[in-house]
């Protein structure tokens, strides 16, 4: 692709000025429809399938209210995607090919925003997912009086709060807002990578143990079957926990080589910014396929709520 040229005025411009300019967007127009009808698409499935989730999630009673809760939260961030974020991107697409430049800056720097508002509280939450299953392990019996809901709704509340504060850096202080994104993007993975190796060091432990002492005495037959479940929920939010990664990783590579400054910003910078966040948010529509598909406490929920919807309209 051929470098867009950048003037000395440009080159004090954020990218998102520079992506609302006549002068540096030119021959997208056709890109920018398709990207358009893409997220349209996708804001229809992430809006009906989280929805879905949330009555499902209402009505299930196995699952622990505070993991509940987990879940309930990030399948409300999977529905403000749908119906706040790309919408938003929509709109400011379809300004860019009208040339309606207040209307571009305006959407961008809101979708820009929420988007990284509802992305942050995502990572965060699949973060607590992983150290949630790590803590249900270490602490047994105790697990119960640790993990209360009220300790857990705290604890999601402040990450709502920590990403609006968080994404409002990139109003007022870029700096602020490159170092947290560094920080974040650094402490969700490294935590969740070493709950998961805890975790299965200590599974791995565990069932060394037993096959030392299964000639002793008669092992419970609760136990393997409490194990057999835990492994179940493990690798369940390990699915989740993966295609976040994978949606996730392209976005965050461009995002890092891009300049927070439009010196040298070449207009291919421009079309991978979009095509990534695009990606990123496939992945609001990608949960709820993976929660009936690997966890089946919700997927008989949404079953019972599907049939209930189906003869209610016949």
């Amino acid at each position: 692709m051929a470098q867009t040229n950048v003037t000395d005025d440009e080159n004090q411009k954020t990218f998102i000025e520079l992506f609302c300019s006549a002068e540096f967007i030119r021959g997208v127009d056709s890109e920018l429809i398709f990207l358009s009808a893409i997220n349209i698409f996708l804001s229809i499935t992430a809006f009906l399938g989280n929805t879905l989730i949330l009555v499902a999630l209402h009505k299930e009673t196995s699952l622990r209210p505070s993991s509940k809760l987990l879940y309930r939260n990030l399948a409300i961030t999977d529905l403000c995607v749908g119906i706040i974020v790309e919408p938003l991107y929509v709109t400011n697409w379809t300004s860019v090919v009208k040339e309606r430049w207040d209307i571009c800056y305006y959407s961008l720097r809101t979708a820009t925003f929420s988007g990284y508002t509802l992305c942050v509280v995502s990572a965060l939450t699949l973060t607590a997912i992983s150290v949630d299953r790590l803590l249900a392990l270490l602490l047994g019996l105790r697990y119960r009086q640790v993990v209360t809901l009220r300790r857990t709704s705290i604890t999601v509340i402040g990450f709502w709060i920590l990403s609006i504060v968080g994404a409002s850096t990139i109003i007022w202080n870029l700096i602020i807002f490159t170092w947290y994104q560094f920080i974040v993007a650094a402490l969700c993975p490294v935590t969740t990578i070493f709950a998961y190796t805890k975790i299965f060091c200590t599974l791995r432990h565990n069932q060394i143990h037993v096959q030392n002492h299964v000639a002793q005495a008669q092992p419970s037959q609760a136990i393997p079957l409490n194990i057999a479940r835990y492994r179940k929920a493990v690798y369940s939010t390990l699915w989740v926990q993966g295609t976040m990664v994978v949606c996730y990783l392209p976005f965050t590579i461009a995002l890092a080589l891009m300049p927070q400054r439009g010196i040298g910003i070449p207009i291919s910078a421009y079309r991978t910014w979009h095509f990534t966040a695009t990606l990123v948010y496939l992945n609001s529509s990608l949960n709820p396929l993976l929660y009936c598909w690997k966890i089946s406490e919700v997927r008989q929920a949404v079953k019972e709520t599907l049939r209930q919807l189906f003869c209610r309209s016949s």
